[in-house]
């Protein structure tokens, strides 16, 4: 009962902020100028992403992090996209999200006292960054490796073959 009547707090206050927002826009002259020219669409995105986080930090729902770390790296990727005009990077970009999701989980697991979830939650980033310097390679993406990108592959199969070899003996 606490946490859902703490939850209502933290969506009110967010709320009452976006509300206030859209007030100072229609009353401050040049402030809608203004955002429109500084703050692109993505850039909203974001907010929304850091919202949810805040909404799950002072709700007391530390699994919110993980939604948010979605959401704001969609929104980040997106901004990165927009600004450079690079769209075609979705042919790579897509192996983000697993990363996403494991930067989520990392802070869920901090926020929660969860340390598994944080281990988890940095395969998760491991393996989404070798992805994306492995597609990213060949798609036309940043080429961090040259033709030695397979030795990625080969690194990250013998690190998850490793991994449970070393469970069994500790």
């Amino acid at each position: 009962m606490q946490e859902r009547h703490r939850s209502r707090i933290v969506i009110g206050l967010v709320l009452i902020l976006l509300g206030l927002w859209f007030l100072l826009i229609q009353l401050v002259p040049g402030l809608d100028q203004w955002a429109r020219a500084y703050l692109a669409w993505p850039l909203i995105i974001v907010a929304f992403g850091l919202t949810l986080l805040l909404i799950g930090l002072l709700g007391g729902t530390p699994g919110m992090a993980v939604p948010a770390s979605i959401v704001t790296g969609v929104g980040c990727l997106l901004y990165w996209q927009n600004t450079t005009g690079d769209w075609s990077s979705w042919a790579y970009a897509w192996t983000l999200f697993p990363g996403f999701v494991g930067i989520g989980t990392i802070l869920a697991g901090l926020l929660g006292d969860r340390v598994a979830s944080v281990s988890g939650g940095a395969w998760l980033v491991l393996i989404s960054a070798v992805m994306f310097a492995v597609f990213g390679s060949f798609l036309g993406g940043p080429d961090v490796f040259g033709a030695y990108w397979p030795v990625l592959l080969i690194g990250l199969g013998v690190l998850l073959l490793i991994r449970p070899l070393a469970r069994r003996r500790s």
